[in-house]
């Protein structure tokens, strides 16, 4: 399982462990991601996706699933999150 948020895209990032002595050693920052469900209004079902605090809380801002996807781009999406995002856009265009 890789540790790339399924929404937003973020990944590791490296960087420097920086003791009192100054040494450096490298390290990692992972995103904090976590397991979250959530529900799409168009297609009333929800879907369990793994994702950043960040993206959960731009979820939220945006006005939930749908909203989010809609304004997504499709490079940063993973390949669950895009399929999810072309069922809504085609029950959109149907209704």
């Amino acid at each position: 399982m890789s540790r790339v948020c399924e929404l937003s895209g973020k990944g590791p990032m490296t960087g420097n462990t920086v003791s009192h002595a100054n040494n450096k050693s490298r390290r990692r920052f992972l995103p904090n991601l976590n397991e979250v469900t959530l529900m799409s209004d168009v297609l009333g079902q929800s879907f369990k996706l793994r994702i950043s605090a960040a993206a959960l809380r731009t979820v939220d801002h945006r006005g939930g699933l749908d909203a989010f996807l809609a304004k997504a781009k499709d490079i940063e999406l993973s390949t669950a999150a895009l399929k999810i995002k072309k069922e809504i856009a085609k029950a959109q265009a149907a209704a």
